[in-house]
């Protein structure tokens, strides 16, 4: 029982990760009504300032408080993303305005073949560190309950306690403000919501804008986990599953989903792996996906698009 909780954990955690990076699909989805192919490419830019920033800092700024200089290296992140947001409404989006989705997307494939270059060229291509403080070391729990009690690795908990944070705010945010029901607005029918007087270009500034800082604490944390490398983009294609599971239109489908993926990559490995000679853990969630799609394409929480004519 004790292994099982251990896995189960696990599972949890590493699924809170999946669901991280997952919002920042289902976030510029709801904006745009289209899916955000840079989303991978906005982690690793935002995860190469963060850790570029976090180096220069204590060199060329005399600050040796390594507290204040990752603050400070993610203040200065943050605003990159947000200047990153203002360029691409300005230069992309605002002249895209009611294109097809198909127009949209390939738009934001071109954004991320940009960054993925401008990224290097800006802070090079190089394997840096991001030390954020968070312990390596494990924790054993609950050993007067079970024998040999729970390993349970401190820095997924942390992580996966920030992402549960940073995913209860996002939906807080949706939900109660009036900017995140003019984001809904927007993402339902253009045309209607300019008619309405809700601002455009400001929603898309806006919405880029989160999902940038979600990508900075996604690329944080697994920068801090993994080292920032040009392989932290394809932690996106980890998400996609979740994005299909949960909905592309539900926050709250972004967090069940990758809970359901990371609890089941860690369980399938673990008791069905040795049957079949292990690698489940790798395409579990394509699968489910895949089933998904042929039964349910909407996902558990997304909306079903119904066409009449």
């Amino acid at each position: 029982m004790g292994f099982f909780l251990e896995t189960l954990l696990g599972g949890l955690m590493a699924g809170m990760l999946y669901s991280l990076v997952a919002l920042g699909f289902v976030l510029i989805f709801k904006a745009s009504g289209v899916f955000n192919f840079a989303q991978g490419a906005m982690v690793l830019f935002a995860a190469l300032a963060m850790a570029r920033f976090a180096e220069w800092i204590p060199k060329h700024a005399g600050i040796d408080n390594k507290i204040v200089a990752n603050v400070l290296a993610f203040v200065i992140a943050g605003a990159i993303m947000f200047v990153l947001a203002w360029l691409i409404e300005r230069l992309v989006l605002r002249h895209l305005v009611n294109q097809e989705g198909a127009t949209l997307l390939m738009a934001t494939l071109g954004i991320a073949y940009f960054l993925d270059g401008m990224g290097q060229t800006l802070f090079g291509s190089a394997i840096y560190q991001i030390n954020i403080g968070m312990p390596k070391e494990p924790l054993m729990a609950f050993q007067g309950t079970f024998d040999g009690g729970i390993l349970i690795n401190k820095e997924d908990l942390i992580a996966a306690a920030i992402a549960a944070l940073l995913v209860a705010l996002l939906s807080l945010f949706f939900q109660k403000t009036t900017t995140g029901r003019a984001l809904r607005a927007v993402a339902d029918d253009h045309q209607a919501a300019q008619s309405i007087g809700i601002p455009l270009n400001r929603i898309w500034v806006i919405v880029w804008f989160v999902a940038g800082i979600v990508a900075l604490v996604a690329g944080m944390i697994w920068g801090s986990k993994l080292g920032v490398q040009f392989s932290l983009a394809t932690v996106a294609l980890r998400a996609l599953p979740v994005v299909i599971l949960g909905g592309l239109t539900s926050v709250p489908g972004a967090i069940i989903g990758g809970l359901i993926i990371g609890v089941g990559e860690k369980l399938s490995e673990v008791y069905l792996g040795p049957m079949v000679g292990g690698g489940i853990e790798i395409w579990f969630a394509y699968v489910l996906a895949l089933v998904f799609l042929l039964f349910r394409p909407q996902g558990l929480f997304g909306e079903k698009i119904i066409d009449r004519v």
